[in-house]
């Protein structure tokens, strides 16, 4: 054998590194009350009405701290959407000990407000977003393409990308970090992402609104605000297939999740 053939040789049995095993939490920052569950479940009965969980998603492990989404903080937009119970998304992962510039990283899964407007609250994240989420709705300096991004939104993200922090993610199945994973599907914005993590417990798909709530899946129902359906529940379909098992799935917006999920509690649920 040649140095050259054994170097090859031993090049092909070292063995490739493992991703990282993450811990994954839901982090609730606010609720919104009486929210009209048709506006949630396609063809639901419009006099449902329902505590809105809202949150963001924390990723610990490998050296990082991970988001999934930055949710919202604008007096705005408080103002609008009378949040109880409301804490900044940056003050609420302080219960995990998280300071906001520990955040090494957030993944948008689409561009509204609720999960977008946060991100100028992490000054040291990189920001992962679809490509064609963000060229869709707006342009580099920031301008409006589509009314689904809120203005002000938009001035903030355009800044963020020419600080050289926003991260264009080119399609699905991307692993984008060793060990999480984004997944286009479910339509509920032009190019919206869902995210897979590698967990102890196995495979968590972190859903965000491309399913709101657990309803969407036992019942086989769309969301009520998708640009396709049909996409939509070939997405909750594909999600069944990844999890590792169905209760590893995390919907958008469901407070069922801290029932399901009890400790540590606190508004804080550990995806386990």
């Amino acid at each position: 054998m040649t140095w050259r053939s054994a170097l090859i040789a031993c090049v092909a049995t070292v063995p490739a590194k493992a991703p990282p095993t993450y811990e994954v939490y839901a982090v609730r920052y606010a609720t919104l009350p009486r929210f009209r569950v048709s506006g949630l479940i396609a063809g639901a009965d419009t006099s449902r009405r329902m505590d809105l969980a809202m949150m963001v998603w924390v990723i610990k492990g490998g050296g990082r701290t991970i988001l999934v989404d930055a949710g919202f903080h604008r007096t705005d937009l408080v103002t609008r959407w009378h949040p109880t119970d409301f804490i900044p998304p940056s003050e609420a992962v302080g219960k995990l000990g998280i300071k906001p510039e520990d955040v090494t990283d957030v993944i948008v899964s689409h561009v509204h407000w609720d999960h977008l407007d946060g991100i100028d609250l992490f000054p040291r994240a990189r920001v992962w977003i679809q490509r064609e989420e963000f060229e869709h709705h707006l342009d580099s300096s920031g301008v409006v393409k589509d009314r689904a991004i809120d203005a002000g939104d938009a001035k903030i993200l355009a800044g963020i990308a020419h600080e050289g922090r926003v991260m264009l993610v080119d399609g699905d199945g991307k692993e984008i970090i060793p060990g999480i994973t984004v997944y286009t599907g479910g339509k509920h914005t032009f190019a919206s992402q869902f995210a897979t993590v590698n967990t102890a417990a196995g495979t968590v798909v972190l859903a965000s609104d491309n399913a709101y709530l657990y309803e969407n899946f036992a019942k086989h129902v769309p969301i009520a605000q998708t640009l396709d359906s049909a996409s939509n529940l070939r997405t909750q379909t594909r999600m069944l297939s990844l999890a590792s098992d169905p209760r590893l799935i995390v919907p958008g917006h469901d407070p069922e999740v801290f029932v399901r999920f009890p400790t540590p509690g606190n508004g804080v649920a550990l995806i386990r």
